[in-house]
C-alpha cells in the first residue's frame, strides 16, 4: 500500500505522520487530517480560544482523576483521520499517552463559529465513525451546545442530536453522576 491508496487517494495516518518525521510539515503546522484530506485550521480569534479554555477546564473540574482532557491534540479516529479536537476526554493518564496518541475518546469537544458547518457535517462523520460516544459542538454562534450521542460507526452518524441551553446541565455519558454547566461552556453573557 502506498501513501495514497486510501480514501481515493488520499492520506493514511502512517503516511500524514510520516511527513512530520520527513519535517515537510512540523508540529507548528496548524493541520489536521481529516478523511484522508490535509486541512489547515484558520487563525484562532478570542472568543474561540476562550471557549476551549473554559470547556477544558470545565471538564477537568467535572471529571477528576481517571481521565485525561487534552486540549488541541491528535486523536487518531480510524485509518485516514487525525484531528485535533479543541477538547478531548480520554480514558487513562498522560503516561499512557507518552508513546502514542489515543486512538478512542469517552467526549469530543468543538468550539465552533466559523468552523460550525466543517464541525457539524465532516467532524460530527469522522467521531461517528471511530466511536466516539458523544460529541458536543460549543456553538459560540447561536449560544448552545449541541450535543451528538449514539453513533453507529458503519453509517458515521450519531442517532441522536440535541440542543442544550444555558441554564441546563449536560451530563457525560461516559462518566454517569458527572455533569457540566452549559453556562460553563459558552463565554460569559
Amino acid at each position: 500500500m502506498t501513501d495514497h491508496d486510501v480514501a481515493g487517494g488520499g492520506y493514511s495516518v502512517d503516511a500524514y505522520f510520516g511527513l512530520v518525521h520527513a519535517g515537510v510539515l512540523s508540529e507548528d503546522d496548524r493541520v489536521e487530517l481529516l478523511d484522508g484530506v490535509i486541512v489547515a485550521e484558520p487563525p484562532m480569534d478570542p472568543p474561540h480560544a476562550t471557549g476551549i479554555s473554559r470547556a477544558a477546564r470545565a471538564l477537568q473540574y467535572a471529571a477528576g482523576a481517571g481521565v485525561v482532557v487534552r486540549v488541541q491534540s491528535p486523536l487518531i479516529a480510524g485509518p485516514v483521520s487525525v484531528p485535533e479536537p479543541d477538547v478531548c476526554l480520554v480514558p487513562g493518564c498522560d503516561a499512557d499517552y507518552v508513546n502514542r496518541h489515543p486512538a478512542s475518546a469517552l467526549l469530543v469537544v468543538e468550539v465552533s463559529d466559523s468552523s460550525l458547518k466543517q464541525d457539524r457535517l465532516s467532524k460530527s462523520r469522522i467521531y461517528a465513525g471511530a466511536g466516539v460516544p458523544e460529541y458536543w459542538i460549543v456553538n459560540l454562534r447561536d449560544d448552545h451546545v449541541e450535543v451528538f450521542r449514539q453513533p453507529d460507526a458503519d453509517q458515521r452518524v450519531y442517532a441522536e442530536h440535541r440542543v442544550a441551553h444555558r441554564g441546563q446541565r449536560l451530563e457525560l455519558l461516559a462518566l454517569p453522576g458527572v455533569a457540566v454547566s452549559v453556562a460553563d461552556l459558552l463565554p460569559p453573557g
